[in-house]
This record gives C-alpha cells, structure tokens and sequence, in this order.
C-alpha cells in the first residue's frame, strides 16, 4: 500500500508524522496479513483503507498514548506484553512506534503465533517473543515464567470479565494496563481490578471505542 496514503489515513490518530521507515514498516505488513489472510483467518476487515484506520490507527493512538515523543520521566518503561494477539494489534504497531521496547505477543492460535513471527521476521523487528498459549493458563505461573511487564495491552479479547483479573497478574508494581475497549465495558474496570484508571480517552473516527489506562498502586 502506498505510504503516502498510509501517512493520511493515520493522521487523524497521531500528533506527529511517523517517519519514512515506519510508514514503510507499515505498508510491508499490511501486504503480509493480505497475504496471509488469503489462508488463515487473521481479521475480517479485508479492505485496505479499514485496516490502517481500524487496526493500525487504534494501535498508534494507544502506542503515543504510552510513550509520548516528548521527554517524561513517567512513561520510562520497556516491557510490553500483549495479551490475545491475534494478528498483532496492537503489540507490533507499538513496537513500529516505540523500537526500544521489549515486546511479549501471548496469542492461543498456533498459525497465529507462526504470522506473528514472519511479521517480525519481515520487519527485522528485534527483542519480540512471541508466546503461543492462553493467558488464563499461562496467568498462574506468571510470576514465575515472566520477568513483570512494564504494560500490559489488550485489544478486543474474548471473556473480558475473565481475562481482565488475570491481566494484572503479569504486570509489575507501577506499571499500566492499557485497553482499546467498548464504552459499554468501562463500568466493569473498577469492579475488576484494583487499578487506578485515567479517565477514558475517545479514539479517533469511532462512535463508542475508548482507550483506557489503569495504574497498578
């Protein structure tokens, strides 16, 4: 896809123009999941235009949300673990975004698993692992099997009312867990986890989709 084209249709989502490389980035891996698509179920947007606004446009709004361009002694993390990957949204935009995470994908679908790897394959993206498995079978031995996450993310998952407890068994003291959720399901944060939560942020070109970020006291 045209990266010019890619840079216009992001721009609603974003305070500042992604650089050559990134847009390049970008475009490799839409022709990757169209590819791949063509096979396996990776999403069921197949228009190109709707897979930069809705996927990759939500990831970057959540992406310079946590790690803003600008110098802030709050937003030092470098562990990011996205939980229900599926075809990577929003954990490798946000890596595209921020190249000096370390970015942990946990995704239950093996050909989903194996996607992942080519994108960061493809990309030459480093420091990714990329997890096949359930986050409600991996959350009990979190503590023992991962290193705490700086962030957690979470986009669009199934069980919401299941997986968001368990969600905060992977994060570190002080860290954020950052959702790209429905307005419908902003009631439920603070009956379901012990975070203290931001107030919700209205993602660009959506009636109802928010970005909410909660910090773990």
């Amino acid at each position: 896809m045209d990266t010019a084209r890619i840079a216009g249709l992001l721009d609603p989502f974003l305070e500042e123009s992604l650089s050559a490389s990134q847009l390049n980035h970008i475009s490799i891996y839409i022709d990757l999941l169209q590819r791949w698509n063509a096979r396996i179920n990776l999403t069921a947007i197949r228009d190109e235009e709707e897979i930069v606004t809705r996927h990759f446009g939500e990831s970057l709004f959540l992406a310079r949300h946590l790690f803003p361009s600008t110098s802030n002694p709050r937003h030092t993390e470098r562990s990011v673990l996205d939980i229900g990957s599926g075809a990577g949204f929003p954990g490798v935009p946000i890596k595209i975004w921020a190249p000096h995470i370390h970015l942990t994908l946990i995704e239950s679908n093996h050909k989903k698993t194996v996607f992942l790897r080519e994108v960061a394959r493809a990309l030459i993206l480093t420091d990714i692992n990329v997890i096949t498995g359930r986050a409600e079978d991996l959350a009990p031995h979190a503590r023992k099997d991962f290193p705490p996450a700086d962030v957690v993310t979470l986009r669009a998952v199934e069980r919401f009312e299941k997986i968001l407890p368990q969600a905060v068994t992977f994060m570190a003291p002080q860290a954020r867990l950052a959702l790209l959720i429905g307005a419908a399901q902003l009631p439920q944060l603070t009956t379901l986890t012990p975070l203290k939560w931001d107030p919700p942020i209205p993602i660009p070109k959506s009636n109802s989709r928010m970005l909410s970020i909660g910090v773990l006291l």
